[in-house]
């Protein structure tokens, strides 16, 4: 009986050992590093989103800065006498 229950325990050991290091394992290191990589790209897209935000209040306060422009009149060009210029056939 005793060499019934050692095969046993080989045997469940042997299965024991194949679960937590063939599949156990491996699915906890890919949860990992999914995690990490949808991490990293949350901290990309979150530095992206910071930066374009900086660069529109840039673009504001520049714009706020910047006196808008007095339109000048309009000046007539004096050019002298102008001839109308007509084909003669």
């Amino acid at each position: 009986m005793s060499l019934l229950k050692l095969i046993f325990y080989i045997l469940a050991g042997w299965f024991l050992y194949k679960l937590i290091f063939q599949f156990i394992i491996p699915v906890y290191r890919g949860t990992k590093q999914v995690r990490r990589q949808m991490q990293d790209m949350q901290d990309a897209m979150r530095q992206q989103y910071e930066q374009q935000q900086r660069q529109q209040q840039q673009q504001q306060t520049a714009q706020q800065q910047v006196p808008p422009r007095q339109q000048e009149p309009v000046r007539k060009r004096d050019d002298g006498d102008y001839i109308d210029f007509e084909e003669i056939k």
